[in-house]
């Protein structure tokens, strides 16, 4: 990644802790309508937060006559079987409300007040099921008043301070690699240790459940013939293949948008506009650009990245799939690429300023599986070690590289 698009994201990402740490609107007002069974208000609840919600004016009905007038209190209509309605205990029509698209909705009425002790989403309805028993609709008022807990105002705090913390260090991270002053964290000793706190974190969160079955015959054959490592445009040999996915894209995307990877943008002045409008929405950045390697002859087909808001800018889990050129029992085969970047330093190509990995890259490849296997989307994990594995190496700016050799075979569900 170019200087010039890093400062910017840095900039960018300033104006979101700003954004992040200053107050927001706590009231908004919508219009819920008998001819949609729910309106995603799209507003985000935290842990402590207390929601009411309010009527304010209700919609008349049809002209002619021929339907009811819409109640939030609910009508009384005994044609309707309530035991078929969202909330079987209100009258038909009410206002109702839920905290997540799945969740179990609850009466509002005319005015409700809810205590948030998850992060949720407010999602408004009427009690329906089917045809509406009314017409119209009603005007509804939300506010929005956080915890006054001092747990609540402690965590704020923490929030705050970590978020600064954060951006301070990639900044300090960044100027070091471009400039080369004070002790930069990715030297030797700090890639030593912070490999060693990724292995910790894994180790103590769970234990990758890994298969004792071995692979079919084929699919080994196949796995045999795979290239070892991807290269860059220049045809520079860098990362080592270490994981392999077996499904279809549409579940390969599923599985990994459930297990908390976003895929990255494509382009700096892409990621910058997007940054941007992120922050103006409130929400955090977590799609910084990737480089684009090559293996079958072509670009990733896709890249994915996870990390925490601001700190990605200088550390972040990641990696690239491409589709391989077979398939294993019909099933489509993707070839994966993952490293941990850990910090900044300058390209030996070009001088410029380039992520650092950590060197220890079985890390990330068994962080891959543990994120999946916590997300419940994986069937089954397998190691496999090819007949020529890569156990040491450099990518292709020059950073060196270990690892055991094996790939990380996934199954989805």
């Amino acid at each position: 990644m170019r200087r010039s698009a890093l400062l910017l994201l840095l900039l960018a990402l300033a104006v979101q802790f700003k954004a992040q740490s200053a107050p927001s609107p706590r009231e908004s007002t919508f219009h819920v309508s008998s001819e949609s069974q729910w309106t995603d208000t799209r507003l985000t609840l935290q842990t402590g937060d207390i929601v009411t919600i309010s009527v304010t004016n209700v919609s008349p009905a049809s002209s002619d006559g021929t339907a009811k007038r819409c109640d939030p209190a609910g009508l009384n209509d005994s044609s309707v079987k309530t035991e078929s309605l969202p909330v079987p205990e209100a009258a038909p029509g009410a206002l109702i409300a839920k905290l997540q698209p799945a969740a179990s909705p609850v009466l509002v009425g005319t005015r409700t007040e809810l205590h948030i002790d998850a992060p949720s989403q407010l999602f408004l309805g009427m009690n329906m099921s089917g045809t509406s028993p009314c017409q119209g609709g009603f005007e509804v008022k939300v506010q929005i008043a956080g915890s006054t807990t001092a747990e609540a105002s402690t965590q704020t705090k923490s929030r705050s301070a970590q978020l600064k913390s954060q951006l301070a260090n990639a900044a300090q991270v960044f100027m070091s690699g471009q400039f080369g002053t004070g002790k930069s964290s990715s030297t030797p000793e700090n890639a030593t240790s912070a490999s060693a706190a990724t292995s910790t974190e894994a180790g103590s969160a769970t234990v990758l459940h890994v298969s004792e079955t071995p692979l079919d015959a084929d699919l080994r054959k196949s796995l045999d013939e795979l290239p070892r490592r991807v290269n860059d445009q220049f045809h520079n040999l860098g990362d080592m293949v270490n994981f392999v996915i077996i499904g279809s894209q549409k579940d390969v995307q599923d599985a990994l948008e459930t297990s908390d990877w976003h895929v990255a943008d494509t382009d700096n002045t892409r990621a910058v506009i997007n940054a941007a409008m992120r922050t103006y929405d409130k929400k955090d950045y977590l799609a910084m650009p990737m480089s684009t390697l090559y293996l079958f002859g072509r670009k990733q087909d896709f890249g994915y990245e996870m990390a925490e808001p601001i700190a990605m800018v200088a550390s972040r889990h990641h990696f690239r799939i491409w589709k391989a050129p077979f398939t294993w029992k019909g099933q489509e085969v993707w070839v994966g690429a993952g490293t941990h970047d850990i910090g900044f330093a300058k390209d030996k190509r070009n001088d410029n300023v380039t992520h650092k990995i950590d060197p220890a890259v079985d890390g990330e490849r068994d962080n891959i599986g543990f994120s999946m296997q916590k997300s419940n989307k994986a069937k089954t994990f397998s190691y496999f070690l090819p007949s020529n594995p890569v156990q040491e190496a450099r990518n292709a700016t020059g950073d060196g590289y270990h690892s055991d050799g094996r790939l990380l075979v996934v199954f989805l569900q």
